[in-house]
């Protein structure tokens, strides 16, 4: 007897020193998001630095938070193939994991989110969520769009919009090549940039079309010896990861002077190599600029401090304060309650006010123009400690890029396709905005 209400005495002042700790101190609710993308083979290297610039952001965010959350990034190899990516998301599943993150490659991209949708129907009130940080094949907000997926890089149509914009505005530009990777992605790019160059300047020249073998090509000479040959004065690459920075050596090697047109010239290793030898003839185009001002700075300074690499990935940021605003939203983590929040949401990202178009769940944001030249004071940031920069040479508001949706989405208990805009919803920053 005398044990039993030692006990009980025991648990009672545990209980009370439990409840007497301060809110802070207590645990807060933990959101695992399972990240799928290549962590061995020839893209490594882009998705290590992807992993941690999510995982740097996710501990910025752990400081404090209005959703009241910590995010942990648990990360999940997929070698850069569509079979394994469907292989991770299943080990992601099996371990209760609700959140997905993936980005590198358009084919995996669509096998994914495809899994995520016939997971979600056969396993109702055990919903995942898939945010698609990079891939940007336009069927994945079109033709193959999910209620369940959500795109926060511009779409390859989007980026073209910019693209020709710029070569539209150039008369010394008639003669146009383009070497993309061959899968659905860099069809999509040759695709578009035809059709749009051919409206906007039918006097410009398509003067060959290649396509290469992902991650297979270890030579572009060759191609490059064709682009001399058909007296190019431009090419239009999405090539990424070696693809690109091999390309790039190979212009450099035959000193080639047409200028490239690329949609990921800032990404991990790709400045390095371009050095001091193409400045004025790399154009960016892209969802961002190493020189904008404001938390950008601050999230670069910290994870150059921390991992020896520039911060490449900002996008990582937009998608933490994405989730962050629309649970606090929701006043819940059950990720259909945050699909259903995210939806027309629009709030601040390190470029800015953006809006999560509800009818396709595409992000509407800036695109930025920039050339590779040496920092001054208007662009003083020294990428990959080259000595030079992406300078911002033109801004595009989102409604200067964004096209009509092109997708009939399915949504959760209605049979109806979603009828009208939902209402603009500011919420508030994310920690490390100021």
């Amino acid at each position: 007897m005398y044990s039993s209400r030692r006990r009980f005495l025991s648990s009672l002042a545990a209980g009370l020193a439990v409840c007497a700790l301060p809110a802070r101190a207590r645990e807060l609710p933990l959101v695992k998001l399972a990240f799928i993308d290549p962590l061995t083979g020839p893209f490594a290297a882009v998705g290590q630095n992807q992993l941690q610039s999510w995982q740097f952001v996710a501990d910025r965010v752990n400081r404090g938070n209005t959703a009241g959350v910590k995010f942990e990034i648990v990360p999940f190899d997929n070698k850069g193939a569509v079979q394994d990516t469907i292989n991770a998301f299943q080990a992601a599943v099996d371990q209760g994991i609700r959140y997905v993150l993936q980005g590198d490659g358009s084919g995996a991209a669509l096998a994914l989110s495809r899994a995520v949708s016939r997971h979600n129907a056969r396993h109702p009130g055990k919903e995942i969520v898939y945010l698609n940080y990079a891939a940007v094949d336009p069927a994945l907000t079109g033709s193959d769009c999910s209620f369940w997926h959500f795109a926060l890089q511009p779409s390859v149509p989007m980026t073209l919009q910019a693209m020709t914009d710029d070569i539209r505005d150039r008369p010394d530009i008639r003669r146009v090549y383009l070497i993309e990777q061959d899968y659905s992605f860099g069809h999509q790019v040759a695709k578009y940039a035809r059709e749009m160059l051919a409206l906007k300047r039918p006097d410009i020249q398509i003067v060959g079309e290649d396509f290469v073998a992902l991650g297979q090509v270890k030579d572009f000479s060759p191609y490059i010896a064709k682009v001399q040959a058909a007296r190019a004065d431009c090419i239009i690459t999405a090539n990424w990861g070696p693809d690109l920075t091999l390309l790039i050596k190979a212009a450099q090697q035959s000193g080639l002077k047409a200028d490239l047109y690329t949609f990921y010239a800032s990404s991990l290793g790709a400045p390095s190599e371009i050095g001091p030898h193409d400045a004025g003839r790399v154009k960016l185009v892209y969802y961002s600029n190493p020189n904008l001002p404001g938390v950008l700075q601050s999230l670069q300074k910290g994870f150059r401090d921390k991992y020896k690499q520039d911060f490449s990935v900002p996008v990582t940021y937009t998608g933490l304060a994405l989730l962050t605003a629309a649970m606090t939203k929701a006043h819940s983590i059950e990720p259909l309650k945050v699909a259903q929040a995210m939806e027309g949401l629009t709030f601040h990202t390190f470029n800015g006010e953006v809006t999560l178009r509800a009818a396709d769940h595409q992000l509407l944001q800036p695109i930025y123009l920039s050339t590779w030249q040496p920092v001054s004071k208007a662009n003083p940031y020294d990428v990959e400690n080259t000595g030079y920069t992406f300078a911002l040479d033109r801004t595009y508001p989102a409604d200067k890029t964004t096209l009509p949706a092109q997708c009939t989405m399915q949504r959760p208990l209605t049979t109806e396709v979603y009828p009208v805009k939902p209402p603009k919803i500011t919420a508030s920053k994310v920690p490390g905005s100021d």
